[in-house]
């Protein structure tokens, strides 16, 4: 218990808080879009075994940080998985109560989605937080500890905003679209089959491009879904 009176042990300790706590509204949203759907009492499960998950298997990622170095086009692959998973989210029927909830959707698959999408966006992240742990797993694990509640309680809120004002919805699948677009231009293959000049060139552009693409695909769905809606009514 001797590293508790370490001083540099305390500065790498928040410097790990500090990158999980920016990165933490991400995972929030993934998490949100993942248990909307769900009925309530099950939302609370979804937000927890999901978070639970996605830690287990990052910790798990930062001790073989050094092989998934290694392996090409793997933030490519990891890019391409994220905009499958934001247009699965984005075509979810928002529900009003347990009686709406899209068929399909269970707190199994809710768990599911979030810990690869987790696993897929925590790339950067665990690069990151090795790179400030110096291969100290206590550190990693008392850093993302910390930033447990924040995740639990933010994803919860949006959930419940998200079913009230679904233009969230269709933002928070832009954002994914975002993401993932920066992940594949940061692939070392990519960058060496473009040249520093075109990666630079499409840095902004092309993260820009595929998140209004998700977003539009969001509303798109909606609508179709409002006109599904007006059909059966009429």
């Amino acid at each position: 218990m001797g590293f508790l009176t370490d001083p540099e042990f305390w500065a790498r300790w928040l410097s790990i808080v500090i990158i999980d706590l920016t990165l933490a509204g991400d995972n929030a949203l993934v998490i949100a879009l993942a248990v909307r759907t769900l009925p309530r009492r099950q939302q609370f499960w979804g937000r927890i075994w999901g978070t639970v998950g996605a830690v287990a298997l990052r910790l798990m990622f930062i001790t073989v940080i050094t092989f998934l170095l290694r392996v090409p086009l793997l933030q490519v692959a990891g890019g391409l998985v994220l905009v499958w998973i934001a247009v699965k989210l984005v075509r979810q029927e928002g529900g009003e109560g347990e009686g709406h909830v899209r068929q399909g959707t269970t707190l199994l698959e809710a768990v599911w989605i979030i810990i690869v999408a987790d696993v897929v966006m925590s790339l950067d992240n665990v690069l990151a937080v090795a790179g400030a742990a110096h291969g100290d797993l206590v550190l990693v694990t008392f850093g993302i500890a910390l930033s447990l509640p924040l995740v639990v309680w933010g994803s919860g809120i949006l959930a419940r905003l998200m079913n009230r004002y679904p233009w969230i919805v269709w933002l928070g699948g832009g954002i994914l679209g975002y993401v993932a677009g920066e992940m594949m231009l940061k692939d070392e293959v990519v960058q060496q089959r473009l040249g520093e000049e075109a990666v630079h060139l499409l840095h902004y552009p092309l993260p820009l491009a595929l998140g209004a693409v998700l977003t539009g695909l969001g509303w798109w769905f909606a609508q179709g879904q409002r006109r599904r809606k007006a059909a059966e009514r009429a």
